[in-house]
This record gives structure tokens, C-alpha cells and sequence, in this order.
């Protein structure tokens, strides 16, 4: 059975995309089919995580969502890519990923007209059916919308990042509250962004008691992430670091 894994927060800048990222690349490397759809239209750019050049990109999500083309027509296998960057990285499984558009007429569009959630729904169970996922993540657009919360409803898992920050607290709230009433399967949190100075088992401890939720990883801050630049996949650039191992945590638990 396929799963579909939502990553989101209620605000942006909480590491959304580097975390499911790393967490398609870790499961893809253990031989499964996995699939990113890159749903944050107003603000795409997990393509460039995956060195996916623009110039290479023919259809998007947008596309597909006015009806110019298939859906499976704007999913990229960047297996290939993964592979001719990190030499050593063996990936034994399939990453495909489906961007949005960066042009900004058509992020212009999609904020004047919006577009039907349905539609994108309906070429989510296509593209797991087609391409033959076993998993499919979606990186979201922060925050609470109907583009969002349908998304949602057809997840199997729910990931929740938040930074140990007191806006990011209240926001998530709101969330895990939402994800309630929505009756998600499974549902996790994921705090990024942690000092490395914190007492992380007391922080988890805290934010389990806090949202009566899981936490399924703390991810600390590192000099290395601001390195990469956001130029690559880290677990494969650093895999024997902290922040790889917690994140090989976390895709088990996935």
C-alpha cells in the first residue's frame, strides 16, 4: 500500500522542504518509489535541493493544474541527478519529484485565481498509480487553506515542523488542532532549527506534553546546513552526522 506523507507548518522558514528532502532521499536509498510534489506554489524551491535545472523543466505543477498537460508529464526523476552528485550515495530506489513554476506570471496567476484543490487531489492518486509509488510526499504551503487542509485529509501521515520558537508554538497548535478534526491517520512532530546547547530529551518531552503528540525527531541547528547552502541533499553530503541520524530516525518511523 502507498502511504502519502504531508510535511507542513503553520509558518515558513521552519526548514520544511530540507526535511522532506532528506526524508524522500533516505527512503528512496532503501529501495522504494518515492514521489515529492511540491505544492508550496506561492513559494517553490525544493527543485534546487535536487539540482533540477529550470532549463529542464518543460511542465510544471501549474501546468497541470490549468489542464496543459498530464500530470505524470510534470514528474522528473531525479534519481540520475542524486547519483552523479554523491558517488558514493546508493540509492537503490526512485526519487520523482514535481515542481511548481519560480515564473512570476504564473505565481501571479495562482494568487489572483487560485485553482481547483480537487484537481490537484484527483493527480495525486493518478500519480501514485502511475508512477507505482510507495510513497508520495507533499511539501506544503505554510499555514491553514483549503489547498492545505485537502491535502491533509488524504495523507495517511502528517509531519508538523516547528522551530523551539513561541510564534512557531502557537501556530502549531492551530495545526495539530485542525489535524485533529480531521482525523489523521498518524501524526508527527518534528522541531528543526534546536540549539545544540538545549537539553533535547527535556524539549521533547515538553512539546509532547504540550500537543499530546509525538515528536519524532529535534533536529539541531549546524554550521553545515548554512554551508550547503541549500545547493544539496545533506544526508548524503554529511552521513554520519547528527542531524542525518535524527533524520534516518524520523524515516523509520515514516
Amino acid at each position: 500500500m502507498s502511504k502519502v506523507v504531508s510535511v507542513h507548518s503553520f509558518r515558513g522558514g521552519t526548514g520544511k522542504s530540507n526535511v522532506t528532502s532528506n526524508l524522500a532521499t533516505i527512503i528512496a536509498r532503501s529501495g522504494r518509489r518515492v514521489g515529492i510534489i511540491d505544492t508550496d506554489i506561492q513559494s517553490p524551491g525544493i527543485h534546487v535541493l535536487f539540482g533540477l535545472k529550470e532549463e529542464k523543466i518543460s511542465y510544471t505543477l501549474n501546468d497541470y493544474l490549468w489542464g496543459r498537460c498530464t500530470v505524470e508529464k510534470a514528474a522528473y526523476e531525479v534519481t540520475p541527478i542524486l547519483k552523479m552528485r554523491q558517488e558514493t550515495a546508493a540509492i537503490r530506489g526512485n526519487v520523482y519529484l514535481i515542481p511548481s513554476s519560480i515564473k512570476t506570471g504564473e505565481i501571479s496567476r495562482i494568487l489572483r485565481e487560485g485553482y481547483d484543490a480537487r484537481r490537484l487531489n484527483d493527480g495525486m492518486r493518478n500519480l501514485i498509480r502511475r508512477l507505482k509509488l510507495d510513497y508520495l510526499f507533499i511539501d506544503t504551503h505554510p499555514g491553514i487553506n483549503e489547498e492545505t487542509l485537502l491535502s491533509i485529509i488524504i495523507s495517511d501521515i502528517l509531519v508538523i515542523i516547528l522551530r523551539p520558537d513561541h510564534q512557531d508554538y502557537h501556530g502549531t497548535a492551530v495545526a495539530v488542532d485542525v489535524a485533529r478534526k480531521l482525523e489523521v491517520p498518524k501524526m508527527l512532530l518534528v522541531v528543526n532549527k534546536a540549539l545544540p546547547a538545549l537539553n533535547f530529551e527535556a524539549l521533547r518531552q515538553q512539546v509532547q506534553k504540550t500537543y499530546n503528540t509525538k515528536v519524532g525527531g529535534i533536529l539541531p541547528v549546524c554550521e553545515e546546513m548554512f554551508h550547503l547552502a541549500s545547493k544539496d541533499i545533506f544526508c548524503l553530503c554529511y552521513p554520519d552526522h547528527p542531524w542525518t541520524r535524527e533524520v534516518n530516525a524520523i524515516a523509520k518511523l515514516l
